[in-house]
């Protein structure tokens, strides 16, 4: 296993976890403008509903802490049977805050060292690829998530359709103090 030379920068580390946090808003503004109806709605062919999605991701953000920093705290799995919208919000916000610790441990030099994203793949030093992995997953999932409501019958509005694009305002709400591409001073 190769490690990554030279460390990766704080700077690098910060910023991930600011895009980590506006990529759990994308989901959080998802499940606040989901039509209720939609939520447990029972998708065409072998399609999983939206709520074992959305408590997909949750549980896959507590593996990769589990596996990967297990000196912080693991929030609790949700289980899709019983989830509420509002308990699945709850626990994605849960559950990113302990994806930026670990992001923010990963990327700036902390005590995490490796990515372990399942028990059985290979681990991969800490690095761009980290959080390129734990975005891909979730944007996979959030796309799932527009194209199911739709096909019920219960599409996102525009605003919120576009608003997962709009970086800027999601940078923003995140207390962000600058824009993307800016850097925050230490």
């Amino acid at each position: 296993m190769t490690t990554r030379q030279p460390e990766v920068h704080t700077q690098f580390g910060r910023a991930a976890v600011r895009i980590f946090v506006a990529n759990d808003r994308m989901n959080q503004m998802l499940i606040e403008h989901l039509d209720p109806a939609a939520w447990r709605a029972k998708p065409p062919g072998q399609a999983r509903p939206i709520v074992a999605i959305f408590t997909h991701m949750h549980n896959v953000r507590g593996k990769w802490v589990r596996l990967t920093a297990p000196h912080l705290k693991v929030p609790p799995q949700l289980n899709r049977a019983h989830c509420t919208p509002q308990q699945a919000r709850a626990a994605l916000a849960e559950s990113a805050a302990r994806c930026a610790e670990m992001l923010a441990e990963a990327l700036g030099g902390g005590r995490v060292e490796r990515f372990r994203r399942d028990a059985f793949a290979p681990p991969w030093p800490v690095g761009p690829e980290m959080l390129c992995y734990m975005l891909a997953h979730e944007a996979h999932h959030r796309g799932q998530v527009c194209m199911l409501a739709h096909q019920l019958g219960f599409r996102l509005p525009n605003k919120v359709a576009c608003g997962i694009w709009n970086w800027e305002k999601l940078w923003k709400g995140c207390g962000a103090p600058d824009r993307p591409g800016h850097a925050t001073p230490p």
